[in-house]
């Protein structure tokens, strides 16, 4: 290890290190259409975190409040929760849903260079980010030279990322878009943004402008994926009004609907939307059907605890306790239906089941993040 890191930091001096091509695999999406992933050799990893390390030191100074994904101290939540209180507290009525087409295949090398050069004027520096860039990856014992893109899952992108969206969106945004409208905020988790916005008006401009935007800098907003709603404190009197059924959006697997407190006012409602519900139940019901006859039931039961508990983590929020207990019970019918197919002789009654499953109980549905507070809470 020693002799290895020394000889790495050797070339790193020289100029002479070369990355590693990553390993291209792919994973399933909701849709059905896979997701390119890259997989990084050790080495690779070792200096795309160092050169994260520097990235984010430089760059998080300049970094928008309203960037939340990939950043310290930032998380998803947190950036539901600004949407909400948006929503909730300012004068919106409209609200832009955008989503950018393959952003991570086709970040331009050329413009993010430039960007880069802006705060950077290290050559080196950016000498060995430009080959980190152009490194390339193995498909299928096949070698693919990359002119454009960040691989995902390299450590290296969502920094790189963040800086290019930083120039192209969030500062464009808050210095040319703002000033120019009535009331508009912009709310980003990686290449995930909404815009919130006062006026009907407005909105239309700031979404044909979008498009405009990403164009200039070789990005595509999916059409089929990006609209804009009436979304607001006024949303379901005008939904009835017109005789149509209330607005909603879908920003980081959240179904966002208008709803009320138990006081009678005006609230965001949030719930697991309908495909990443469908989609993690899938996921559970052939992790179960692989998983069932590999190991002993004790032994998978704890690692069935754990995928519980990470849902509970991250769609445990205020307002979607009824989602995350169909998604508990739903994996108690899948486990029964499962356990039951072991043997074709030996057959476990409900009644025994429930005698298990009061014996090795799994982890009951929770609100693991309670947006009313702003603490994290255990209501169940």
């Amino acid at each position: 290890m020693e002799e290895n890191l020394e000889n790495l930091v050797y070339r790193l001096k020289r100029k002479s290190f070369r990355p590693v091509p990553a390993k291209r695999v792919y994973i399933s999406k909701e849709d059905g259409k896979m997701r390119p992933l890259g997989i990084s050799a050790t080495e690779n990893k070792i200096v795309e975190r160092a050169l994260a390390w520097i990235l984010e030191s430089i760059y998080e100074v300049d970094f928008s409040d309203s960037s939340f994904g990939f950043r310290p101290l930032r998380s998803c939540h947190q950036t539901l929760k600004k949407l909400s209180d948006l929503i909730v507290f300012k004068p919106v009525n409209h609200v832009v849903e955008a989503d950018i087409k393959g952003f991570f295949d086709n970040v331009s090398h050329e413009h993010l260079l430039n960007f880069l050069q802006v705060r950077i004027k290290d050559s080196s520096l950016l000498f060995l980010i430009n080959r980190f860039l152009q490194a390339g990856y193995v498909d299928k014992d096949t070698l693919v030279q990359t002119e454009m893109g960040t691989p995902q899952g390299s450590i290296l992108s969502p920094i790189l990322a963040n800086v290019f969206l930083h120039y192209v969106l969030d500062d464009w945004f808050e210095h040319i878009v703002k000033p120019r409208t009535d009331y508009c905020e912009l709310i980003r988790y990686a290449d995930d943004f909404v815009c919130v916005v006062r006026s009907e008006h407005d909105a239309k401009r700031i979404e044909e402008a979008l498009y405009k935007r990403f164009a200039r800098f070789g990005l595509e907003i999916h059409p089929d994926k990006s609209k804009r709603i009436s979304f607001g404190k006024h949303e379901k009197q005008n939904a009835k009004e017109q005789r149509r059924r209330p607005n909603t959006f879908v920003f980081l697997g959240l179904l966002h609907y208008c709803s009320k407190t138990r006081k009678g006012y005006f609230n965001v409602g949030r719930k697991t939307a309908k495909k990443k519900f469908a989609g993690k139940c899938k996921e559970m019901n052939q992790w179960l059907k692989s998983t069932r006859s590999k190991m002993q039931t004790k032994e998978w039961w704890s690692l069935l605890r754990v995928k519980l508990r990470g849902h509970y983590q991250y769609y445990g929020i205020s307002g979607n306790l009824l989602s995350i207990k169909g998604f508990y019970y739903q994996t108690i019918k899948l486990v029964y239906k499962w356990l039951n197919r072991r043997s074709q002789k030996r057959k476990m009654s409900y009644d025994k089941f429930k005698q298990y499953l009061s014996h090795y109980p799994l982890p009951k549905p929770h609100i693991v993040h309670n947006f009313y507070t702003g603490y994290p809470c255990n209501v169940r």
